[in-house]
């Protein structure tokens, strides 16, 4: 017997814009996926270092540092980079260009038209944009909390009107919260949301975090109203499973 449908208070995320008839994109893979954005003669896009795939022959690539960037002293100590690539079609005609997600993540596009001209991220979150884009890292002062680790510092906001691209790990949904709702989600898990939700962090009681490990030791109460999205993959979840199972086939090779 199958089991019954319930419907369910998240949504995956369908993007919706009139931006996707200005900029042609288009989203291609699974997993790790690719944005491919066709540009049109002088229009450029901006991206983070190491993301471009590959690119038709009339982009120029350019690796330069945008004074708007306010965090770049907190992304320099942890070992961020402070510079952005901006790739230019110089040609008379159309061309192309193929940003990569880092990970196993999907790309998410964002008109920022739909949300309010702004929309908070994680670190790293941002990909790429075109158009009227700033991206800005800053120090969260809403969150509550002294967590260590650059991800519960450091901070990224995209404001403007123009297009963006960002990434969430695993699958990513999407909720719509409404005025004085409440949802509870693990910091990490957290892509991107609007300016217009309060955030607080509630952090584990240490007994609980001695005993059952650092797991979910944060956790964001979120308060509406205002869209959030979720990632079910964080890549620090991913990168940490890899490194505890190359600790244990490391340790059963030592092994007699």
């Amino acid at each position: 017997m199958a089991a019954p449908f319930l419907s369910s208070p998240f949504q995956p995320y369908v993007y919706e814009s009139p931006q996707a008839a200005v900029t042609a994109f288009q989203i291609l893979g699974g997993e790790a996926q690719i944005v491919q954005i066709m540009l049109k003669s002088q229009e450029k896009v901006v991206a983070k270092p190491g993301s471009m795939c590959y690119m038709s022959g009339s982009i120029q690539m350019e690796n330069v540092y945008l004074p708007e960037n306010e965090g770049s002293i907190w992304q320099w100590l942890f070992g961020k980079s402070v510079t952005s690539v901006i790739l230019n079609n110089t040609g008379p005609g159309d061309g192309f260009i193929g940003i990569a997600a880092p990970s196993l993540a999907r790309i998410l596009p964002i008109d920022l038209a739909k949300f309010g001209g702004e929309i908070l991220c994680q670190p790293d979150a941002f990909l790429c944009s075109v158009n009227d884009v700033t991206v800005t890292n800053t120090v969260d002062q809403r969150a509550r909390h002294n967590a260590g680790g650059a991800e519960s510092i450091l901070r990224q906001k995209l404001v403007g009107q123009g297009l963006a691209f960002i990434i969430g790990g695993g699958s990513v949904v999407q909720k719509n919260l409404e005025a004085g709702e409440v949802l509870v989600v693990d910091t990490s898990c957290i892509v991107a949301m609007t300016s217009s939700i309060e955030l607080n962090v509630k952090q584990a009681n240490p007994t609980r975090r001695v005993v059952f490990g650092g797991e979910n030791h944060a956790t964001a109460v979120l308060t509406g109203p205002g869209i959030v999205f979720i990632q079910s993959l964080p890549f620090y979840r991913l990168s940490q499973r890899i490194a505890r199972q190359g600790c244990n086939i490391s340790g059963n090779a030592r092994e007699p």
